[in-house]
């Protein structure tokens, strides 16, 4: 095992998690954008995760972390919100707005900071630990 893999794996899972709350974060600032560059709504954005692991050191034994392979555009379809005053509205006097469900962002953005913020404690506990070791070498 490297010394500094725990480290990797915790900035690892500092950068998913900080990936993820700038998707979030996004999501929430266009939750009512109905026109875009590429026509239509704001589509969510969504990370995806994969597992990280050395396979040339034996595979899942050795785990590396966590990385972002894409931010993917959620496919959910639009909400239709009558609105036939609106200047977006379709011919019946629809609004297609956002697939962006406040509530579930909010409580994504709770489970995304939580993980970076223990990410961040256990990088903060290796330093302690490993300065500890060294105070022991000096002494």
């Amino acid at each position: 095992m490297r010394v500094f893999q725990s480290m990797d794996v915790a900035g690892s899972g500092l950068t998913a998690h900080r990936l993820w709350l700038d998707a979030l974060s996004s999501n929430l600032a266009n939750v009512n954008t109905t026109r875009t560059a590429e026509g239509g709504p704001y589509k969510r954005k969504v990370p995806i995760f994969a597992e990280m692991y050395d396979k040339a050191i034996g595979g899942y034994e050795d785990i590396g972390g966590v990385r972002v392979t894409e931010i993917a555009t959620d496919q959910t379809p639009p909400r239709l919100v009558y609105q036939p005053d609106h200047p977006d509205a379709n011919n019946a006097g629809y609004v297609a707005f956002p697939n962006v469900n406040v509530v579930r962002e909010m409580t994504d953005l709770l489970v995304a900071s939580r993980g970076y913020e223990a990410n961040l404690a256990i990088a903060d506990s290796l330093k302690t630990m490993w300065n500890g070791a060294l105070d022991i070498i000096r002494s």
